[in-house]
């Protein structure tokens, strides 16, 4: 499988226009550098795919479960389709064993496969009627009703240690996908191979279910500059991070300090 070493916007690949900086992914056992070059994402990349996932969450957010569960197994399909190109770069650019690496890929698609029966399930929204009691004293009781709803675009981190299960297609993106929130993921610098062809088989899944581009950005970016932008923007309503103590205390401090934390 090509890796082209794109952000991909709404599915789309970022146009030449908005190629960022360059970087490469390493080989860890012999320090090696790997083909191809990949392009940071730009400011306006970043502000591009907040906004393609603004307006999908319109119609993604007030979809059914079963279409969310529909899309979550067709991740996972797609995934186990191109289980022999994904775990070899994987291989290449992190040096785990491929024994390990088959297994965290069945943990990924097991927890798309999870959440898919949950998504579909329902009872997550743990909704909630209260009838109105005008009768009772001191105070009558009005009609009360809850259920939890999704927040809107979600952007989530990949770990440096997970390439597969917490990474681009893992338990954080199919939890806030399930949930129906729109999904920017930033990938982590350490496997950007890897990392694109999962992201291309999630983005691929999103047109084939017929949904909306924005459902699913990526991300690529050597630093920390992408993420920053991205927990800083106000079109983006949560966080999904797996990493060390130090980024994610830099990254609540900054979530916090928003003026909608």
């Amino acid at each position: 499988m090509e890796i082209r070493g794109h952000s991909l916007i709404a599915g789309d690949p970022a146009p030449p226009a908005q190629a960022g900086a360059t970087f490469r992914g390493v080989n860890p056992t012999t320090g090696t550098a790997l083909e191809p070059e990949f392009f940071s994402a730009t400011d306006a990349t970043v502000d591009q795919a907040v906004q393609a996932a603004h307006a999908a969450f319109a119609s993604f957010g007030a979809s059914s479960g079963k279409v969310r569960g529909a899309l979550l197994r067709a991740i996972a399909d797609r995934l186990e389709r191109v289980r022999e190109p994904l775990t070899e770069r994987a291989h290449l650019e992190t040096a785990l064993p491929m024994a390990r690496l088959q297994g965290e890929l069945a943990r990924t698609t097991g927890q798309l496969r999870l959440f898919a029966q949950v998504a579909e399930e329902g009872s997550w929204v743990n909704a909630r009627i209260d009838r109105a009691l005008p009768d009772r004293t001191p105070l009558p009781r009005p009609d009360l009703r809850s259920m939890l709803r999704p927040l809107g675009p979600v952007t989530v981190f990949g770990a440096s240690n997970f390439p597969l299960a917490f990474s681009v297609a893992g338990g954080d993106t199919a939890s806030a996908l399930a949930a129906g929130n729109p999904v920017i993921v930033k990938a982590h610098p350490a496997h950007p191979g890897t990392s694109e062809i999962a992201a291309r088989a999630i983005a691929d899944s999103v047109r084939a279910q017929g949904l909306p581009g924005g459902v699913f950005s990526f991300l690529l970016d050597s630093g920390t500059q992408v993420g920053v932008m991205l927990v800083e923007h106000p079109g983006v309503k949560a966080v999904g991070f797996t990493g060390s103590l130090g980024a994610g205390r830099a990254l609540m401090d900054r979530a916090a300090a928003r003026p909608e934390p």
